[in-house]
């Protein structure tokens, strides 16, 4: 188009315009880039996944997989047949060989199993075990992260200390896993007694959140207008009056949004509970003890180190690699399903409480 039939308010074609241009693109690609990369990891993880969690007859689900503990499968063949059986299976499969061949005076045959393990039974410990984790580790992360937010935020005067503070959280949001899980096994099992435990998985991912749920947490707290402080503060409320009727419910979205980023962190973490919570196997449930107390003080099973384990600490096979993307899915749902709760009470809360 010539410049005679061009609109005057249309953009002219020029090499910073097509910079321009060409930077828009860049980034758009790299978006979809990354899109495109999460999509074929999460499509992978679903798609395997489904095969193990649901099944084409009723009930459609794999019942055993979400209701059963891990156990050993053995594969073997019988007069022309293959069974694949778990452990508890096979010994009953074998007693009733060993029975028959008692009746008839014969001896019972060699079957000769070919032993995987982790391969049959499903992961209902671990997944009681991570909602258990992840519960008690977001409860201790909220309450120190809100009550430390309000003092950095409303008590706290500002200068070199508070900076200092701020700099020093801001820090540890960048510090490894692993780093905190060394730190919770020396604390907590060795120093504190507590062994691995509920209680020590819990305060180290607690630890391990907290930078992040005290940054959202001030921030939100910052966003709160003064005005609603001050208004309060006139009609002759407290300042901790004022914090929990005039501040605190404006920010509980924000703080809820904290959470969430602490869920997904917390839940798949497999180093710091590796040292202070997680046990391969367990056979009894966390509820399944004599006192109270021993609730708080018994490791778990969770289902992060248990894809750990079953993908990197026994040989690889059919078997494992089907138990392997079933947890994967189920941890995802899982992780899923607490974060949506989380969003939809914050929703709630961010219609109901507008300025």
């Amino acid at each position: 188009m010539s410049d005679k039939h061009r609109h005057i308010f249309s953009s002219r074609p020029s090499a910073r315009r097509r910079a321009e241009v060409g930077m828009g693109w860049v980034f758009r690609l790299a978006t979809y880039v990354i899109l495109l990369a999460g999509a074929v990891v999460f499509g992978d993880i679903i798609i395997k996944g489904s095969r193990t969690v649901f099944q084409a007859e009723f009930p459609f689900i794999n019942v055993p997989f979400l209701t059963e503990a891990p156990k050993s499968l053995y594969v073997f063949e019988y007069q022309g047949d293959k069974y694949e059986l778990a452990d508890d299976e096979y010994r009953d499969f074998r007693a009733s060989l060993e029975a028959q061949a008692e009746a008839s005076g014969t001896t019972a045959p060699d079957l000769k199993p070919k032993t995987y393990v982790y391969s049959a039974g499903g992961i209902f410990p671990n997944i009681v075990g991570t909602i258990l984790l992840v519960i008690g580790s977001m409860t201790i992360a909220l309450v120190l992260g809100v009550a430390s937010a309000i003092y950095l935020n409303e008590y706290a005067k500002q200068g070199p200390v508070v900076r200092a503070i701020r700099l020093a959280i801001l820090n540890l949001a960048g510090v490894p896993s692993i780093v905190f899980g060394l730190f919770g096994f020396g604390m907590f099992v060795i120093f504190f007694g507590w062994n691995v435990s509920l209680m020590a998985g819990w305060f180290t991912l607690a630890f391990m959140v907290l930078p992040v749920v005290i940054t959202a947490s001030e921030e939100s707290l910052k966003a709160v207008p003064k005005g609603f402080r001050e208004g309060s503060l006139a009609l002759g409320a407290t300042k901790w009056q004022t914090i929990r009727k005039a501040v605190l419910p404006y920010a509980t979205p924000g703080i809820l949004t904290s959470s969430i980023l602490g869920i997904a962190r917390v839940a798949g973490e497999t180093a710091p509970i590796m040292f202070t919570a997680a046990y391969v196997i367990r056979d009894k449930l966390p509820w399944e003890v004599e006192h109270v107390m021993d609730f708080l003080f018994q490791g778990v099973m969770a289902l992060p180190y248990h894809i750990y384990v079953v993908s990197s600490k026994i040989p690889q096979n059919e078997y494992s690699e089907r138990v392997q993307y079933g947890t994967a899915f189920v941890f995802l749902a899982i992780v899923a399903l607490i974060a949506t709760t989380s969003i939809i009470l914050r929703n709630r809360l961010r219609s109901r409480y507008r300025w």
